[in-house]
């Protein structure tokens, strides 16, 4: 089991506007991925569900891929 710990954090200065160091703090949370990983741990997923979502996204890359060139070829 892979656990890992992400912190953001922030040094607000005494010039920096409280708005500024909100703006770097949600910054740094997309950056690291926090609340998508908050999102994908809600809730227990077994690992057999976790391997369908995969294939199934798997496999609607493949088709977008797929797409894509068809429409690259035909242009």
């Amino acid at each position: 089991m892979e656990v890992t710990t992400h912190m953001a954090e922030v040094v607000v200065k005494d010039y920096d506007s409280f708005e500024t160091a909100l703006r770097r703090f949600k910054k740094k949370v997309q950056d690291a991925g926090l609340l998508q990983e908050m999102r994908k741990r809600e809730y227990y997923e077994a690992p057999s569900v976790r391997r369908k979502k995969k294939l199934l996204a798997a496999i609607r890359k493949e088709r977008r891929r797929q797409k894509r060139e068809s429409e690259k070829a035909g242009a």
